[in-house]
């Protein structure tokens, strides 16, 4: 048990942890819009795909299905709390939730790893339009679940937000 934390989980976190960062550095935004953007791009791509591959009936059910992947999302991202606002008191309520959840649920995020790497090899069907419809499904979660668990359990970046006290507390050197 130890070895798959040290070399699986661990890394994965530290990696999880240094692209909120590098993100909130780029951006300026909320370590909390990385994942809902994530999620709406993966969806995008997978209805440019399907825009490609499918037809008729089966594109029309695809679009819907991909659309209701992409809702809860964009709800986030539309009327969400003012995620844009991180400061000190969101910074800290992050990491509490980070913390907790990589303690917590360490197991959880480690199944999601394992079934992201083993969905693409059993979603196999003898209809076309449902093996098109399974690639995808697994295509979404093998990009999205692993991502969602672990950015949500990763160390928050901090705020640059110009407080003196919290960068003379919080960063050193």
């Amino acid at each position: 048990m130890h070895w798959i934390n040290r070399y699986i989980d661990q890394p994965l976190l530290d990696g999880a942890a240094r692209f909120l960062r590098a993100w909130h550095i780029r951006t300026g935004l909320s370590p909390e819009r990385l994942e809902p953007l994530w999620n709406i791009a993966v969806t995008g791509l997978l209805i440019f795909a399907a825009s490609r591959f499918l037809a008729g009936p089966a594109l029309l059910l695809c679009y819907g299905g991909l659309v209701m992947l992409a809702l809860p999302s964009a709800w986030t991202l539309f009327t969400g709390r003012d995620a844009d606002g991180y400061d000190v008191a969101a910074y800290k309520r992050l990491r509490t939730k980070a913390f907790m959840k990589r303690e917590a649920e360490w197991a959880v995020r480690l199944a999601i790893l394992f079934t992201a790497a083993c969905l693409p090899f059993v979603t196999r069907s003898s209809d076309p339009s449902a093996a098109c419809f399974m690639i995808g499904a697994s295509l979404w979660f093998v990009l999205t679940g692993p991502a969602r668990s672990y950015l949500a359990a990763a160390e928050p970046p901090m705020p640059r937000d110009g407080d003196r006290s919290f960068k003379a507390d919080l960063q050193f050197g």
